[in-house]
């Protein structure tokens, strides 16, 4: 599949900032199962940048903006050719071996009630029950297409009726981990659950959960379905916080105001 990606995100500041710092989780990398034919980044003030490696192994870009600014936009666009997988990741740059995400983080530490959720799962063999767990999620929860809430545990999601992929993601690793299965945050592009109702369009967020003799699969509780063709994957972490697309701080007085715009496509080809 060709996917296209158009991302922009716009700070404004209600006085203006003395110094940015910022780490942009942007830019796709070429696995198996995905290669990136075209991709920019461009950023519309004057700033230094700097490329390299987080210690989860994606790709990083270190921005750095001197005030005074009171307002900056980061957009990336591009192209990316997607190979069917069957979720299975292929070729992934890899630093650190899968029993790191057995590390839980406040974000995605299990409370009992998590726990019993996925001990309700029967099902012995390793790739059925992360699907029939990856399910049990979807089914738990409407999608609520709107930007996630900041900081949302998954322990707070499992009471909500309503939540974002980013929540659906968390709950899916949390309830893994308490399995015993090593699991971790994705953040990336896809068209599948983009919803324009409400006018507040945002990064897609999924999970991989690794099975011993496969390796890493990905599970989109989302859709309750494999991620495969149809997304581009960007980065991962323990939690969403660690493969956020942009974060970072500043320096100077005022209020943040944050808009983002994002339009992914795709076709057969």
């Amino acid at each position: 599949m060709r996917l296209s990606v158009d991302h922009r995100t716009t700070y404004r500041f209600t006085a203006p900032q003395a110094r940015l710092t910022q780490m942009l989780r942007l830019i796709p990398e070429d696995t198996h199962d995905q290669s990136v034919t075209g991709w920019n980044l461009h950023v519309d003030c004057d700033a230094r940048m700097r490329h390299g490696r987080d210690g989860f192994g994606n790709r990083i870009t270190m921005l750095y903006v001197a005030g005074p600014i009171s307002e900056l936009e980061i957009a990336v666009s591009g192209e990316v050719l997607t190979n069917p997988s069957n979720g299975i990741v292929h070729g992934a740059h890899e630093p650190l071996p899968p029993l790191l995400f057995l590390r839980t983080t406040p974000l995605t530490t299990p409370d009992a009630a998590i726990t019993a959720f996925a001990g309700d799962i029967r099902e012995t063999d390793a790739v059925a029950r992360l699907h029939a767990l990856n399910i049990a999620v979807k089914r738990r929860f409407a999608l609520d297409h709107g930007r996630p809430i900041a900081g949302r545990t998954a322990i707070e999601a499992f009471a909500e009726g309503s939540v974002s992929s980013r929540d659906m993601a968390q709950v899916f690793i949390a309830a893994a981990r308490s399995l015993g299965i090593a699991a971790r945050y994705v953040s990336g592009y896809s068209p599948v659950c983009q919803g324009k109702e409400d006018g507040r369009p945002a990064p897609h967020g999924w999970a991989e959960a690794h099975v011993d003799r496969l390796g890493w699969v990905a599970f989109d509780p989302s859709t309750g379905l494999s991620a495969d063709t149809a997304y581009v994957r960007v980065a991962v972490a323990l939690d969403s916080a660690g493969a956020a697309p942009v974060a970072g701080s500043r320096m100077g007085e005022g209020e943040e105001i944050l808009d983002v715009d994002l339009h992914v496509g795709g076709n057969g080809q």
